[in-house]
């Protein structure tokens, strides 16, 4: 098979996996452009991206520019001759890059596209209680996430999984899909396709802050699908009085249950035993949760640190 010259672009530790995976093939890394090193954490110590982490480790070249219509930024690619550009969890990127290299610039996306276009396709499949997802490669063109479908690849949702276990089965697919798309653009076996038009767009929207409170006048099940698609990041969160301050207490795992009930939901049951909030038709338990100014905590040891649990009550 021939190996073809490719330039990788990408930044967190999902695209690092895609990174290795055509490092280890037989195509040929000839750059890496990721994000700028970024000062953070309380000693504001430098970090660099995943995927600087792997490339430097590896020997491979690393390119980060501020901005990638720069004219030396540009003529640094041009330099390298690449046959195709891959793009796996990185910025916008403009028409005169993405239509540089002479096979075109292909991007892993974490959806059966049309599915899910947006910034946050992994948390919107758990939430709205999807039985399968999948990866897509696609070519990249002037509109986000709508360029012509490659390969895909579909993995399974288990009730037990969240965002966390589900990117990392689409870390693992997606980056065998994208060594697969690579081998069939360089044997010619490859015919890109127009994504279908959908009668129903799921979209998934980047998720703000106020996009995470939970919404306890819903049912158990949907309130149980969106604190998985929520966890571990950006993590759900609700607010409850302890004493006379207002607290956010995130959650990160539960049950439920359904049972007929005159409670308003929101309405918070805590003791020695046990942790229940009533939803719309039924309860939530809440397994792992954090109280905001503690750490991250199972159920045992939250309800260990309480005395007094008459001085806690759900926020008005």
């Amino acid at each position: 098979m021939k190996s073809l010259k490719v330039v990788f672009f990408g930044t967190p530790e999902f695209a690092k996996e895609s990174l290795s995976a055509i490092h280890q093939s037989v195509h040929d890394v000839v750059g890496v452009v990721t994000v700028a090193d970024k000062a953070s954490g309380r000693g504001q110590k430098i970090q660099q991206s995943p995927v600087k982490t792997y490339a430097v480790e590896n020997g491979l070249p690393v390119f980060q520019p501020e901005k990638l219509r720069n004219p030396e930024f540009l003529e640094q690619m041009r330099a390298l001759n690449a046959d195709v550009f891959v793009v796996v969890a990185f910025r916008m990127m403009p028409k005169i890059l993405f239509e540089m290299p002479r096979l075109g610039t292909f991007n892993l996306h974490a959806s059966l596209l049309p599915d899910y276009r947006g910034a946050a396709p992994i948390n919107y499949a758990i939430i709205n209680g999807e039985k399968k997802t999948g990866a897509t490669t696609f070519f990249i063109n002037e509109k986000i996430d709508e360029g012509n479908i490659l390969l895909q690849d579909e993995v399974r949702i288990s009730a037990e999984d969240d965002a966390g276990s589900l990117h990392d089965k689409l870390m693992d697919l997606g980056a065998k899909l994208v060594v697969e798309t690579l081998d069939g653009l360089a044997n010619h076996s490859l015919m890109e396709k127009p994504q279908p038009e959908a009668e129903f767009q799921k979209n998934a929207f980047k998720i703000f802050k106020e996009d995470t409170r939970i919404n306890w006048n819903q049912t158990s099940e949907s309130i149980y699908n969106f604190v998985r698609g929520m966890s571990p990041y950006p993590s759900s969160f609700t607010s409850i009085r302890i004493g006379d301050e207002l607290k956010t207490l995130k959650i990160y795992k539960g049950i439920y249950e359904k049972q007929a009930h005159s409670l308003k939901p929101g309405t918070l049951e805590i003791s020695k035993s046990g942790f229940k909030i009533y939803t719309l038709d039924g309860f939530y338990l809440p397994q792992e949760i954090q109280l905001e100014g503690k750490k991250r905590m199972n159920l045992k040891d939250f309800l260990n640190g309480f005395r007094h649990f008459e001085h806690i009550s759900p926020a008005d």
